[in-house]
């Protein structure tokens, strides 16, 4: 299993009606393999999993297994606060054939200590026998995963790596000064994935690559390469739309981008709701400047 490269946290497609958009979801998988992506995160944040029923879940998580076919590695999203929840969910989702790991961000609303968030990760990695990444996010649960407790994770055979997204760069400095080299340290945010990749991260969960992903493929396989003007050059290309997927509550911004390009509907479970007007309207002036915009 290679995590290094570009992977996708995958918006979830729903229809109109709010159900899902089953063919929309096969069309986008099989349109990022294409492009080069290497890893799909599907029922994420950005797919936002906390609005799914458990048979949606299981549905979206079969049809990236099925459209992938094999060709990337598949980590689907696994959070919950409760930890006797998580581990119920994860070996639910565990018996999911060919799915390959689970995604599990920090217990959220609880605000446990390092040692708490600790015996949180242990329970869920030693309930299943799958790869787990971690998924540090303390903006979204008020939980901060630290540099020593994610190494004490890193011991446990199955904890595979982590998705860090705490901003911190200090923080991933001294992360990555001290993870063993079998661990995988992937940036969580497109907007610091090159200067992580510059301290010894091997790859980037993107939201942009939802809708560009060769461009975000190509932006980390050259810095992976070592080819940091092209990687600069490409990072500084696309990063307003990689920062304007964050000008409201994500995913909003890039389903909206979705919609204009042609995608998926501009459908959203509530308590989230579509871009603002003024928001969508700089969305499409971004992708005409890009030369992104579908010919009509």
């Amino acid at each position: 299993m290679n995590l290094q490269g570009c992977g996708t946290a995958l918006v979830t497609p729903f229809r109109p009606d709010g159900s899902l958009d089953e063919a929309a979801l096969h069309a986008l998988v099989d349109a990022q393999i294409a492009a080069g992506i290497s890893l799909l995160i599907p029922c994420g944040t950005t797919g936002e999993a906390s609005t799914l029923t458990e048979h949606e879940t299981q549905r979206v998580i079969e049809i990236t297994i099925a459209t992938a076919a094999g060709r990337v590695p598949i980590f689907a999203g696994c959070t919950h606060n409760a930890t006797h929840q998580a581990v119920t969910n994860a070996r639910r989702l565990a018996r999911i054939p060919g799915l390959t790991g689970l995604l599990s961000a920090n217990p959220y609303y609880n605000r446990p200590s390092q040692e708490g968030q600790f015996q949180h990760f242990r329970a869920i990695a030693e309930a299943i026998d799958l790869p787990i990444l971690l998924y540090n996010i303390p903006s979204r649960t008020s939980a901060n995963l630290l540099p020593e407790t994610i190494l004490r994770l890193a011991e446990l055979p199955n904890i595979a790596g982590v998705k860090e997204s705490c901003g911190n760069l200090v923080q991933i400095t001294e992360l990555l000064t001290h993870t063993p080299p079998d661990f995988a340290v992937l940036a969580g945010d497109d907007a610091l994935a090159l200067p992580i990749l510059a301290l010894g991260g091997v790859g980037l969960v993107s939201v942009a690559s939802n809708a560009i992903p060769g461009p975000m493929s190509q932006l980390i396989a050259a810095a992976l390469s070592n080819d940091w003007p092209t990687a600069r050059a490409l990072n500084a290309r696309y990063f307003a739309l990689m920062q304007a997927h964050f000008t409201e509550p994500s995913p909003a911004p890039i389903k909206a981008v979705l919609s204009i390009l042609g995608r998926c509907s501009n459908t959203l479970r509530l308590p989230m709701v579509p871009v603002t007007a003024a928001t969508r309207t700089k969305l499409e002036a971004l992708l005409r400047e890009l030369n992104l915009l579908p010919n009509v």
